[in-house]
Parts: structure tokens; sequence; C-alpha cells
């Protein structure tokens, strides 16, 4: 039978991923500090960061998740250009969600003409 694995091995596997500049595992690590998952400390600031590196490698996921952080303003400043920038570059990358938010955001704001 399988072993079931630790949060600290799992840890372990997935900063050996980060420190490769995988983009996947360096969104699930900001995901695991948004979160506080895994024993490590809910820390949002690390979470931005590592969600900004990801950003910057390509990860939709991770541009989705600035712009809701940076949407809702918890535990963050609100900063509605920056929500709207990384829901931006999500639904260019095909993120649904993002695409969504967008036309949600536009329809608030009036903005019915295409």
């Amino acid at each position: 039978a399988p072993t079931q694995m630790t949060d600290s091995q799992a840890l372990a596997m997935i900063r050996k991923r980060v420190d490769a500049g995988n983009p996947v595992a360096i969104y699930f690590l900001g995901n695991r500090y948004e979160y506080g998952a895994y024993s490590l400390e809910k820390d949002t600031t690390r979470a931005v960061e590592l969600y900004e590196r990801a950003a910057e490698l390509g990860s939709k996921e991770a541009h989705y998740n600035l712009g809701v952080l940076y949407a809702d303003g918890t535990d963050v400043e609100r900063d509605m250009d920056k929500a709207m920038g990384h829901y931006e570059m999500a639904a260019v990358c095909g993120h649904v969600s993002a695409r969504f938010n967008l036309g949600c955001t536009e329809y608030e704001a009036g903005n019915f003409d295409l």
C-alpha cells in the first residue's frame, strides 16, 4: 500500500520544484501560504510574492488569485487597477472566472456596449 506523505515531505518536494522555477509549484506554494495549509502559517504577503512570480512565468491561476486578492482587499490594500490588470491577463490566457469577473465589473460600471 502507498505511504501517505507528511506535510513536511510534501513541502520539501514542492520547494524543490519552486527552486527549479516551476510556475505550477510556485503558484501552489503561494496558495498554501494564502490559506495557511500544509502546516504553514497564513502569510498573504508571501502568497502575493509567490503569485507574482508565478504570474510572471505565465500562470493564469496566479493572475486570477492576485486579481481576487486586490479586488477584495482582504489582507492586501484594495487596488482595482491591479485587480483588473490581473483579471485581464488571466482572461487572455483563457481563465473563465477571470472573464466573468471582468464582465461583472464592466456591467457594474455601466459599460454595456461591446
